[in-house]
């Protein structure tokens, strides 16, 4: 495993900073394996229950390289065929929202600079977008005659509605942390000094709720926009069954009772 992601855990959240400062983290092969790696590290780590994902230097992450792309010689490559050429994105980029997709644990982006294109796409996988107040954003794929390929087209109108979500995709413009917050876009905008603490403090929130809680929350929510009410009753009914059955759930109501902070063991 190379440098591209460094990774570090500490009280129970997982931080991966994308580590191509030097480039605002665009993406290299290097760097999207290791993504890929360290989520999947974190996702089997029971002592992992929050991710957090930023970025070193003054980008979060500025997508494909687009000179290195246009020689030919980026992750995407360029072979003889539309047919050799069909499972480019799947084998390069997308292993990341596919993995992702699997991953119930909270997943928070700290977006500490310039997210555009890929890059863009990547924070909007996040189930959480923190903004250092020098971060700014932009959907740049039609600037270059190109289509979201990582799943931009899909995550953003869920984010921030269908006709925003079109504007933007449509214009390629860039906006600043003010409007991503105006819009939706982000939860929060900080000084840039104070954005891995505040990030960390509010992951630090929710490390300390109940863990298994806390995961069937993002399932119920997720599968829930993607069906009907009568199946999200079932699936809320399944997941209370389970919830009901931790530990966590015992010590809940019994701190109230004794009016003190639970001590959630996360099982």
């Amino acid at each position: 495993m190379s440098d591209a992601v460094l990774y570090d855990v500490q009280d129970h959240i997982a931080t991966l900073t994308l580590n191509r400062p030097e480039r605002l983290n665009a993406f290299d092969h290097d760097l999207l394996t290791d993504w890929v790696d360290r989520l999947q590290e974190a996702h089997l780590d029971d002592d992992v229950r929050v991710i957090v994902v930023t970025g070193n230097g003054r980008g979060f992450c500025s997508g494909a390289n687009v000179a290195s792309e246009s020689a030919g010689a980026g992750v995407l490559g360029q072979r003889d065929s539309i047919a050799d050429n069909r499972n480019n994105l799947r084998n390069s980029v997308q292993p990341v929202p596919r993995i992702l997709q699997n991953i119930e644990k909270p997943y928070i982006a700290a977006v500490n600079g310039a997210a555009v294109g890929a890059g863009m796409d990547m924070a909007s996988m996040a189930d959480i977008r923190i903004a250092s107040e020098k971060a700014k954003f932009g959907m740049a794929y039609v600037r270059m005659g190109l289509v979201p390929g990582d799943g931009g087209a899909y995550w953003l109108p869920r984010i921030v509605g269908m006709a925003k979500a079109l504007e933007l995709m449509w214009s390629g413009r860039i906006f600043m942390a003010d409007e991503a917050l105006a819009i939706g876009y982000v939860t929060k905008v900080v000084p840039h000094e104070d954005l891995i603490a505040e990030t960390m403090e509010f992951a630090g929130q929710i490390a300390n709720m109940p863990a298994v809680s806390v995961q069937l929350i993002k399932r119920l929510a997720y599968r829930s926009a993607e069906t009907g009410p009568h199946e999200a009753l079932e699936m809320a009914e399944h997941a209370m069954v389970i919830a009901r059955s931790t530990d966590d759930a015992k010590e809940g109501p019994l701190a109230f009772m004794e009016k003190r902070e639970p001590n959630f063991q996360g099982r």
